[in-house]
Protein backbone atom coordinates (compact mmCIF):
# COMPACT_ATOMS: atom_id res chain seq x y z
CA UNK A 1 0.00 0.00 0.00
CA UNK A 2 2.10 3.55 -1.07
CA UNK A 3 0.83 6.34 1.26
CA UNK A 4 -0.82 8.45 -2.07
CA UNK A 5 -3.54 6.35 -1.85
CA UNK A 6 -4.88 7.14 1.43
CA UNK A 7 -8.03 9.64 1.19
CA UNK A 8 -9.59 11.77 3.92
CA UNK A 9 -12.83 13.27 3.52
CA UNK A 10 -15.55 15.02 6.15
CA UNK A 11 -18.74 12.91 5.56
CA UNK A 12 -20.75 15.08 7.54
CA UNK A 13 -20.18 18.61 8.62
CA UNK A 14 -21.75 18.18 12.14
CA UNK A 15 -19.97 21.48 13.50
CA UNK A 16 -19.69 18.93 16.77
CA UNK A 17 -18.60 20.97 20.02
CA UNK A 18 -16.55 18.30 21.17
CA UNK A 19 -17.26 15.23 18.69
CA UNK A 20 -16.37 11.93 20.41
CA UNK A 21 -16.95 8.35 20.82
CA UNK A 22 -17.18 7.02 16.86
CA UNK A 23 -19.04 3.58 16.74
CA UNK A 24 -20.20 1.46 13.93
CA UNK A 25 -23.22 -0.07 14.22
CA UNK A 26 -22.93 -3.12 11.16
CA UNK A 27 -26.88 -3.39 11.45
CA UNK A 28 -27.58 -0.26 10.63
CA UNK A 29 -24.44 0.32 8.77
CA UNK A 30 -24.54 3.65 10.77
CA UNK A 31 -22.12 5.86 13.06
CA UNK A 32 -22.52 6.26 15.65
CA UNK A 33 -21.28 9.12 17.81
CA UNK A 34 -21.58 12.20 20.80
CA UNK A 35 -21.27 15.71 20.84
CA UNK A 36 -19.77 16.52 24.81
CA UNK A 37 -21.28 19.61 25.61
CA UNK A 38 -24.16 19.69 23.22
CA UNK A 39 -25.24 16.81 25.16
CA UNK A 40 -26.36 15.04 22.21
CA UNK A 41 -25.92 11.14 20.58
CA UNK A 42 -25.62 10.74 17.09
CA UNK A 43 -26.30 8.52 14.42
CA UNK A 44 -25.65 8.98 10.69
CA UNK A 45 -26.61 6.37 8.47
CA UNK A 46 -23.81 6.00 5.86
CA UNK A 47 -26.37 4.88 3.38
CA UNK A 48 -28.85 7.50 3.60
CA UNK A 49 -26.50 10.37 4.85
CA UNK A 50 -29.29 10.92 7.31
CA UNK A 51 -28.32 11.90 10.73
CA UNK A 52 -30.58 11.57 13.52
CA UNK A 53 -29.91 12.80 17.27
CA UNK A 54 -31.20 12.34 20.71
CA UNK A 55 -30.51 15.20 23.28
CA UNK A 56 -29.87 14.46 27.06
CA UNK A 57 -30.03 15.75 30.01
CA UNK A 58 -26.01 15.84 31.06
CA UNK A 59 -22.69 16.12 29.00
CA UNK A 60 -22.76 12.55 27.21
CA UNK A 61 -19.13 11.46 26.46
CA UNK A 62 -19.37 7.76 25.21
CA UNK A 63 -21.88 5.29 23.85
CA UNK A 64 -21.61 2.02 23.11
CA UNK A 65 -23.81 -0.70 21.45
CA UNK A 66 -26.10 -3.00 23.65
CA UNK A 67 -26.20 -6.60 23.00
CA UNK A 68 -30.27 -6.85 23.57
CA UNK A 69 -30.65 -3.65 21.47
CA UNK A 70 -30.67 0.04 21.72
CA UNK A 71 -27.37 1.55 23.36
CA UNK A 72 -25.67 2.40 26.42
CA UNK A 73 -24.11 6.21 27.27
CA UNK A 74 -22.21 7.77 29.83
CA UNK A 75 -24.14 10.68 30.96
CA UNK A 76 -22.88 13.18 33.64
CA UNK A 77 -21.23 10.81 36.06
CA UNK A 78 -24.12 8.05 35.16
CA UNK A 79 -24.02 4.86 33.19
CA UNK A 80 -27.26 5.11 31.32
CA UNK A 81 -29.05 2.40 28.89
CA UNK A 82 -30.22 4.84 26.35
CA UNK A 83 -33.87 3.80 24.36
CA UNK A 84 -33.42 5.32 20.91
CA UNK A 85 -37.23 5.37 19.59
CA UNK A 86 -38.19 6.61 22.31
CA UNK A 87 -35.14 9.45 23.35
CA UNK A 88 -35.26 8.00 26.95
CA UNK A 89 -32.24 7.40 29.18
CA UNK A 90 -32.45 4.78 32.25
CA UNK A 91 -29.38 5.08 34.98
CA UNK A 92 -28.08 1.99 35.49
CA UNK A 93 -25.44 3.22 37.75
CA UNK A 94 -24.10 6.25 39.07
CA UNK A 95 -19.99 7.23 39.87
CA UNK A 96 -17.87 9.95 42.07
CA UNK A 97 -21.20 11.13 44.06
CA UNK A 98 -18.64 13.19 46.46
CA UNK A 99 -17.59 14.66 43.23
CA UNK A 100 -19.84 17.39 42.11
CA UNK A 101 -17.99 18.96 39.31
CA UNK A 102 -16.64 15.78 37.40
CA UNK A 103 -17.97 14.08 34.89
CA UNK A 104 -17.20 10.77 32.44
CA UNK A 105 -15.29 11.08 29.73
CA UNK A 106 -14.34 8.37 26.88
CA UNK A 107 -15.63 5.19 27.35
CA UNK A 108 -15.86 1.44 25.49
CA UNK A 109 -16.97 -2.16 25.63
CA UNK A 110 -14.34 -4.96 26.37
CA UNK A 111 -14.30 -8.00 25.12
CA UNK A 112 -16.65 -9.72 27.86
CA UNK A 113 -19.24 -7.09 27.57
CA UNK A 114 -18.05 -4.88 30.30
CA UNK A 115 -18.34 -0.86 29.94
CA UNK A 116 -15.12 0.44 30.92
CA UNK A 117 -15.10 4.33 31.13
CA UNK A 118 -13.28 6.93 33.41
CA UNK A 119 -13.90 9.99 34.74
CA UNK A 120 -12.34 13.52 34.69
CA UNK A 121 -13.05 17.36 36.51
CA UNK A 122 -15.42 19.57 34.06
CA UNK A 123 -13.08 21.82 32.00
CA UNK A 124 -13.07 25.44 32.50
CA UNK A 125 -11.14 25.43 28.86
CA UNK A 126 -10.50 22.36 26.59
CA UNK A 127 -7.61 20.53 28.44
CA UNK A 128 -7.81 23.12 31.51
CA UNK A 129 -9.13 21.38 34.63
CA UNK A 130 -8.51 20.68 38.22
CA UNK A 131 -6.06 17.60 37.99
CA UNK A 132 -5.95 14.44 39.72
CA UNK A 133 -9.80 14.46 40.09
CA UNK A 134 -10.68 11.19 37.81
CA UNK A 135 -10.71 7.80 38.45
CA UNK A 136 -11.17 4.35 35.78
CA UNK A 137 -14.58 2.10 36.57
CA UNK A 138 -16.55 -0.68 34.80
CA UNK A 139 -20.27 -1.28 34.19
CA UNK A 140 -20.45 -5.18 34.55
CA UNK A 141 -23.02 -7.02 32.87
CA UNK A 142 -25.24 -7.23 36.53
CA UNK A 143 -24.64 -3.27 36.75
CA UNK A 144 -22.08 -3.83 39.72
CA UNK A 145 -19.47 -1.22 39.39
CA UNK A 146 -15.72 -1.74 39.43
CA UNK A 147 -13.11 1.08 40.21
CA UNK A 148 -9.78 0.39 39.46
CA UNK A 149 -8.17 3.36 40.51
CA UNK A 150 -8.35 7.38 40.71
CA UNK A 151 -5.61 9.98 40.45
CA UNK A 152 -6.73 10.33 36.51
CA UNK A 153 -6.46 14.14 34.76
CA UNK A 154 -8.13 13.37 31.54
CA UNK A 155 -9.60 9.52 31.23
CA UNK A 156 -9.20 8.93 27.74
CA UNK A 157 -9.05 6.07 24.96
CA UNK A 158 -8.83 2.56 25.36
CA UNK A 159 -9.01 -0.76 23.79
CA UNK A 160 -7.95 -4.40 24.15
CA UNK A 161 -5.51 -6.42 22.51
CA UNK A 162 -6.26 -9.12 19.73
CA UNK A 163 -6.01 -12.15 22.32
CA UNK A 164 -7.40 -10.05 25.24
CA UNK A 165 -4.89 -10.10 27.56
CA UNK A 166 -3.65 -6.54 27.39
CA UNK A 167 -6.03 -3.46 28.34
CA UNK A 168 -4.70 -0.49 26.37
CA UNK A 169 -5.55 3.16 28.31
CA UNK A 170 -4.64 6.64 28.20
CA UNK A 171 -4.65 9.17 30.54
CA UNK A 172 -4.21 12.64 28.42
CA UNK A 173 -2.15 15.11 30.42
CA UNK A 174 0.27 12.32 30.97
CA UNK A 175 1.37 12.21 27.26
CA UNK A 176 1.15 8.33 27.20
CA UNK A 177 -0.42 5.60 26.09
CA UNK A 178 -0.22 2.84 28.73
CA UNK A 179 -0.75 -0.74 28.83
CA UNK A 180 -2.02 -3.33 32.06
CA UNK A 181 -2.29 -6.79 31.82
CA UNK A 182 -5.74 -8.05 31.72
CA UNK A 183 -8.15 -10.88 33.17
CA UNK A 184 -10.77 -11.30 30.80
CA UNK A 185 -12.62 -13.96 33.00
CA UNK A 186 -12.42 -11.19 35.97
CA UNK A 187 -11.80 -7.45 34.29
CA UNK A 188 -9.13 -7.18 36.62
CA UNK A 189 -6.24 -5.18 35.48
CA UNK A 190 -2.83 -5.27 36.82
CA UNK A 191 0.70 -4.17 35.96
CA UNK A 192 0.91 -0.34 34.98
CA UNK A 193 3.58 0.59 31.97
CA UNK A 194 4.14 2.80 29.01
CA UNK A 195 4.45 1.86 25.69
CA UNK A 196 4.47 5.29 23.83
CA UNK A 197 4.92 8.46 24.62
CA UNK A 198 3.72 11.18 22.74
CA UNK A 199 6.14 13.38 20.50
CA UNK A 200 5.48 17.34 21.40
CA UNK A 201 3.96 17.91 17.77
CA UNK A 202 1.71 14.94 18.51
CA UNK A 203 0.03 17.16 21.48
CA UNK A 204 -2.31 15.42 23.53
CA UNK A 205 -3.23 11.83 23.14
CA UNK A 206 -7.37 10.98 23.11
CA UNK A 207 -8.94 8.62 21.66
CA UNK A 208 -7.58 5.14 19.96
CA UNK A 209 -8.48 1.76 18.66
CA UNK A 210 -6.59 -1.26 17.41
CA UNK A 211 -6.38 -2.92 14.40
CA UNK A 212 -6.56 -6.79 13.24
CA UNK A 213 -2.74 -6.29 13.06
CA UNK A 214 -2.56 -5.54 16.70
CA UNK A 215 -1.31 -2.16 15.85
CA UNK A 216 -3.12 0.99 18.16
CA UNK A 217 -4.24 4.13 16.60
CA UNK A 218 -4.50 7.38 18.56
CA UNK A 219 -6.36 10.39 17.46
CA UNK A 220 -3.80 13.18 18.43
CA UNK A 221 -5.81 16.16 20.21
CA UNK A 222 -4.68 20.15 18.72
CA UNK A 223 -2.05 17.87 16.75
CA UNK A 224 -4.53 17.30 13.99
CA UNK A 225 -3.57 13.47 13.28
CA UNK A 226 -3.91 10.06 13.72
CA UNK A 227 -0.98 7.80 14.50
CA UNK A 228 -0.22 3.91 14.47
CA UNK A 229 1.64 2.46 16.93
CA UNK A 230 3.32 -0.61 18.04
CA UNK A 231 2.45 -1.83 21.55
CA UNK A 232 5.01 -3.85 21.35
CA UNK A 233 8.20 -2.08 20.33
CA UNK A 234 7.20 1.39 21.56
CA UNK A 235 7.54 2.83 17.71
CA UNK A 236 5.58 4.59 15.86
CA UNK A 237 4.58 3.25 12.35
CA UNK A 238 2.44 5.92 10.65
CA UNK A 239 1.24 9.36 10.63
CA UNK A 240 -2.17 10.29 9.26
CA UNK A 241 -2.66 14.12 9.18
CA UNK A 242 -6.16 15.58 8.87
CA UNK A 243 -7.22 19.40 7.67
CA UNK A 244 -8.69 19.82 11.67
CA UNK A 245 -6.48 20.73 14.32
CA UNK A 246 -8.84 19.00 17.63
CA UNK A 247 -9.09 15.40 16.43
CA UNK A 248 -10.50 13.67 18.96
CA UNK A 249 -11.32 10.27 18.69
CA UNK A 250 -11.05 7.30 15.72
CA UNK A 251 -12.39 3.71 15.29
CA UNK A 252 -12.45 1.64 11.77
CA UNK A 253 -16.04 0.68 10.19
CA UNK A 254 -17.51 0.55 7.03
CA UNK A 255 -17.00 -2.01 4.38
CA UNK A 256 -15.22 -5.06 6.78
CA UNK A 257 -14.59 -2.78 8.96
CA UNK A 258 -11.45 -1.42 6.18
CA UNK A 259 -12.53 2.69 6.86
CA UNK A 260 -11.99 4.64 9.47
CA UNK A 261 -13.61 7.20 11.09
CA UNK A 262 -12.43 10.05 13.58
CA UNK A 263 -14.43 12.63 15.00
CA UNK A 264 -13.10 16.53 15.41
CA UNK A 265 -13.91 19.14 17.85
CA UNK A 266 -14.80 23.06 17.33
CA UNK A 267 -14.48 24.40 21.29
CA UNK A 268 -11.62 26.14 21.64
CA UNK A 269 -11.05 27.73 18.44
CA UNK A 270 -11.11 30.63 17.25
CA UNK A 271 -12.96 32.57 14.19
CA UNK A 272 -9.41 32.78 12.88
CA UNK A 273 -9.19 29.00 13.55
CA UNK A 274 -12.39 28.34 11.79
CA UNK A 275 -11.50 30.14 8.84
CA UNK A 276 -8.91 28.42 7.96
CA UNK A 277 -10.68 24.85 9.36
CA UNK A 278 -14.47 24.94 8.59
CA UNK A 279 -14.71 21.31 8.74
CA UNK A 280 -13.81 21.58 12.84
CA UNK A 281 -16.21 19.56 14.37
CA UNK A 282 -16.97 17.18 11.30
CA UNK A 283 -16.74 13.56 10.91
CA UNK A 284 -13.78 12.22 8.84
CA UNK A 285 -13.65 8.78 6.83
CA UNK A 286 -10.35 7.80 6.07
CA UNK A 287 -10.14 5.02 3.20
CA UNK A 288 -7.23 3.21 1.62
CA UNK A 289 -5.04 2.76 4.95
CA UNK A 290 -4.70 -0.70 3.68
CA UNK A 291 -5.78 -2.21 7.47
CA UNK A 292 -8.85 -3.29 8.73
CA UNK A 293 -10.62 -3.13 12.38
CA UNK A 294 -12.30 -4.89 14.54
CA UNK A 295 -16.11 -5.02 15.49
CA UNK A 296 -16.74 -3.58 18.78
CA UNK A 297 -17.95 -5.25 21.54
CA UNK A 298 -21.47 -4.91 22.87
CA UNK A 299 -22.47 -3.84 26.46
CA UNK A 300 -23.85 -7.68 27.68
CA UNK A 301 -25.84 -6.38 31.00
Amino acid sequence: MTMSSIKIECVLRENCRCGESPVWEEASKSLLFVDIPAKKVCRWDSLSKQVQRVIVDAPVSSVALRQSGDYVATVGTKFCALNWANQSTLVLATVDKDKKNNRFNDGKVDPAGRYFAGTMAEETAPAVLERHQGSLYSLFPNHHVEKYFDQVDISNGLDWSLDHKIFYYIDSLSYSVDAFDYDLQTGKISNRRSVYKLEKEEQIPDGMCIDVAGKLWVACYNGGRVIRLDPETGKRLQTVKLPVDKTTSCCFGGKDYSEMYVTSARDGLDSEDLLRQPEAGGIFKITGLGVKGIPPHPYAG
